[in-house]
């Protein structure tokens, strides 16, 4: 497996380096040349290459979001106490909830598929909006995007795949589910069973609608159970956090992953108990039974998992734990 961010070679030389000259496999560097030689370290920290079969996959961290609502996020409000005794005992820290923007991009070939795409250029801030940068550091062109999966319409799903109120990838198809279309079309959202505050609601139906015009020529309605993207990625229908939520299996030879966009938010305690509930979920009570049929499935196969809002890159496993289920990160693979 290649080095995550570094050519063969250019890791192989900076462990020369650091070894002060010995020969390392088929680089011999003089103590002289070693000394001389530019130490070269990885471009950027916000993009993880890995392998899903014959896929290149990349883990892009599009950046983060810090909730200073905390644990008044997470519902029902009666267990926030056992929510912070779990935060306690994990070390977890307690004035904020940290969300993780993490995109996956998929290459065959010379194709390249997204899911998701981040918050993109919606806000000018420091803390998120990277996806176009490491893009370009993997030489990657807009114009190779030719598939996108949008699991949802949310802004730090949807925004990104939207450039100077232009479509983003002139070349991508984007694939979403009706519900999920037809809930922002509708003429009056429902937004009822959503513990969420209300007020930004209808600023944030106009901007998703507003998005949706822009790509219009782009968006695609797909199935539960459509296979895209070479057959490769399997849409799954996850409805919960809003209507028409989508999840994805992404399967090359022997090798799957399970991308679990929006079912869980944080990577305790969706996992601690899957009865809690973040106040962003459009439909609680439905977001709880997709979320324990997906777990049941995958504790049961041990697929490899791949979560938008968990810690970057967001690869690891659900596991049972007692009657509930715990998150186990995968162990990050540094070198060939």
């Amino acid at each position: 497996m290649p080095h995550p961010f570094l050519p063969r070679r250019d890791f192989l030389g900076a462990a020369a380096l650091s070894l002060a000259g010995l020969a390392v496999a088929d680089v011999p560097l003089s103590a002289e040349e070693a000394r001389k030689a530019p130490l070269k370290r990885p471009p950027n920290p916000f993009v993880y290459r890995f392998k899903i079969g014959d896929i290149e996959a990349f883990s892009i961290s599009d950046g983060h979001m810090l909730f200073r609502e905390g644990l008044s996020l997470m519902w029902p409000a009666e267990d926030r106490p056992v929510m912070k005794q779990a935060m306690i005992s994990n070390r977890e820290r307690l004035d904020a909830l940290p969300l993780y923007i993490n995109v996956l991009a998929l290459k065959l070939g010379d194709e390249v598929a997204l899911i998701d795409a981040g918050l993109g250029e919606r806000n000018p801030n420091p803390n998120f909006g990277w996806l176009e940068a490491v893009l370009r550091s993997l030489d990657i062109t807009r114009e190779q995007v030719k598939v996108g999966f949008l699991s949802h319409a949310h802004g730090d799903h949807l925004d990104g795949f939207i450039h100077g109120q232009k479509p983003a990838f002139p070349n991508a198809k984007i694939y979403l589910l009706q519900q999920e279309y037809d809930f922002w079309r509708g003429p009056n959202p429902d937004f009822s069973k959503s513990k969420r505050d209300k007020q930004p609601l209808p600023g944030m139906v106009k901007s998703v609608c507003k998005n949706f015009d822009i790509l219009q020529e782009h968006l695609v309605i797909a199935k539960d159970g459509q296979k895209l993207f070479h057959d490769a990625v399997e849409i799954i229908a996850a409805p919960g956090h809003t209507d028409g939520h989508a999840c994805f299996e992404i399967r090359s030879g022997k090798d799957s992953l399970m991308h679990i966009s929006d079912v869980v938010h944080h990577h305790l305690l969706m996992f601690d108990n899957v009865g809690w509930t973040v106040a962003m979920d459009h439909d609680p009570e439905t977001a709880v039974q997709t979320r324990k049929k997906l777990f049941t499935r995958m504790a049961a196969s041990r697929s490899r998992a791949f979560g938008f809002h968990l810690p970057w890159p967001g690869i690891g496993t659900v596991v049972p734990k007692g009657d509930q289920y715990a998150w186990v990160p995968e162990r990050w693979t540094w070198g060939s």
